[in-house]
């Protein structure tokens, strides 16, 4: 007797540790109770609920708080009263032969009537007791015990490993919020448009690269890669040795981060949707960007708490193992997209009389699933009614099957590594527009009212237009990856000097002509 009393006290040492090591959060605790499962008002809130994992818990949490709470005091009632409850299969084997002769007679008449009993739960039995008899080796107990711990219902909170978060009801959500996925179709057969620079984009991403020309990436280089993709068995094998291939040399790592929550960005919807969490992002240096700007949007563009980390994402990637899930893919992605348009449209919008809305797109998200590469455009639209929601739309760009041959992954590479370098080109822009915003409101402010300011608050917060474009170009410049074969053209896969030329405006202009500029230096273009 005295070993299972020791055995228990170090189990109570060896837990002790575990609970003090691993604190939780206050704000997920409040929020979400359960790592994976949303609040009550997620639920009360979806137009339709699907019948999923995460449903099926929510119903069962339901149904157990509509009866009386299971507390320290009901548990205890049973031992108190005369008659307790036992399970059928302990008091058949305990009935004296006549008794056993009766039931077994009433049986063949077809039982009791369990009408009353329908949707009754199942009684709480103390914590002691035993599921089986206390005979060792009876094969009854074993009988018994496969047989209650497959009917008795668990408690245990699972996680699926195929959808997670990212189900059918997460979906309704970001549907019923004017968050809609690609190929969305309105209730009355409407379509979303495409993005006004939607052609254009395109365009962009089938510009080729020095870096992925024949005399650079080989053939022996693809199969490496095609090999990395087959013997990629998890998701985290694909990130560590599939996505270099494609993602080439990287400029500026300071730049690129991922697989950390977007906790410190605002709810897109109504609070009950979990933080993003991309597997790869891009954004800006905090630096780059005036600290007054910064602290009026930091809910729309600094995704985390840690001040060093990427702000104002707009290029994203969501990858998956062979076993997971493309659906789950494209439902992350269109989340992260979002928040990312937010972010850019914030930017754009600051000091303007009112929110910018001209219909381009500026965010691009990409999902990596299976050998095939996805890439979509996500922006913003004006609510269809005054004080209503902003709409996000997904639209696919191309699709590319890497793993096919050297060509396919040439071009979806290509695509890959322009798309990055033209959502950081817009990024810039952006923050270039809100940072003169932000000087011209402190050139047109009093005297009197910028002399009662700190001297060292004003200089971390204004940063000017040159210095802004000085950094800007200090960065292309330093990004430079490899020469081509004529020895004036240089490359870089982060950066935009090969993108240079083709710049968009941030105004639409005349459609023709800047589709024709475009085109002209496209094909000068092919030239290296």
């Amino acid at each position: 007797m005295p070993e299972p009393q020791l055995s228990s006290s170090r189990k109570r040492r060896r837990s002790e540790p575990n609970e003090t090591s691993q604190p939780i959060s206050k704000k997920q605790s409040l929020n979400h109770p359960n790592a994976s499962q949303p609040p009550a008002a997620f639920w009360d809130n979806l137009s339709q609920i699907w019948l999923t994992k995460r449903a099926l818990r929510e119903l069962d949490r339901r149904n157990t708080q509509a009866h009386r709470p299971v507390t320290r005091d009901f548990l205890a009632e049973p031992k108190g009263n005369a008659q307790t409850a036992q399970y059928s299969a302990d008091y058949l084997r305990c009935c004296e032969p006549g008794d056993l002769k009766d039931i077994k007679l009433f049986a063949r008449n077809g039982g009791p009537d369990l009408l009353d009993l329908t949707n009754y739960p199942e009684p709480v039995h103390p914590p002691d007791h035993t599921m089986y008899s206390s005979q060792p080796g009876s094969q009854s107990r074993q009988q018994v015990s496969e047989t209650t711990s497959g009917t008795r219902p668990t408690t245990r909170s699972t996680k699926s490993k195929t959808t997670g978060v990212y189900d059918r009801d997460f979906q309704q959500h970001l549907i019923d919020n004017a968050i809609y996925p690609a190929e969305y179709e309105y209730p009355d057969g409407r379509v979303p448009a495409e993005p006004n620079n939607w052609e254009d984009v395109n365009q962009i991403l089938t510009q080729p690269r020095a870096s992925l020309s024949p005399s650079k990436f080989t053939d022996e280089e693809f199969r490496r890669f095609r090999r990395a993709d087959a013997h990629a068995a998890k998701e985290k094998q694909v990130s560590e040795s599939v996505i270099p291939f494609l993602e080439g040399k990287i400029g500026d790592e300071k730049c690129r981060a991922g697989g950390i929550p977007f906790t410190n960005l605002s709810p897109l919807t109504d609070g009950t949707l979990k933080p993003g969490n991309p597997d790869i992002y891009y954004g800006a240096r905090p630096e780059q960007l005036s600290r007054k700007v910064r602290d009026e949007l930091g809910g729309q563009i600094i995704p985390s708490t840690q001040h060093d980390l990427p702000i104002a994402p707009n290029f994203f990637l969501a990858a998956k193992g062979p076993d997971g899930s493309l659906a789950v893919a494209g439902r992350q992605a269109c989340y992260d997209g979002a928040l990312g348009a937010r972010g850019m449209h914030s930017l754009l919008s600051y000091g303007q009389d009112g929110p910018a809305y001209d219909n381009n797109a500026n965010t691009i998200t990409s999902t990596y699933h299976g050998g095939t590469l996805k890439m979509y455009t996500n922006h913003l639209t004006q609510p269809n009614s005054p004080g209503g929601r902003p709409e996000y739309h997904m639209t696919q760009l191309g699709a590319y099957a890497l793993t096919g041959n050297t060509n396919s992954f040439r071009q979806g590479a290509a695509a890959y590594r322009n798309a990055r370098d033209w959502t950081k080109e817009q990024r810039e822009e952006a923050i270039r527009q809100a940072n003169g915003r932000e000087n011209r409101v402190e050139a047109e402010a009093p005297a009197g009212n910028i002399s009662g300011a700190s001297t060292a608050l004003s200089f971390v917060t204004a940063v000017s237009e040159t210095e802004a474009d000085i950094m800007i170009q200090e960065s292309r410049t330093s990004l430079d990856e490899d020469s081509n074969i004529r020895g004036d053209f240089q490359e870089s896969d982060n950066s935009i000097e090969e993108l240079v030329d083709y710049t968009l405006p941030a105004k639409r202009s005349s459609r023709r002509s800047k589709h024709s500029q475009i085109q002209s230096k496209a094909t000068r273009y092919r030239h290296f």
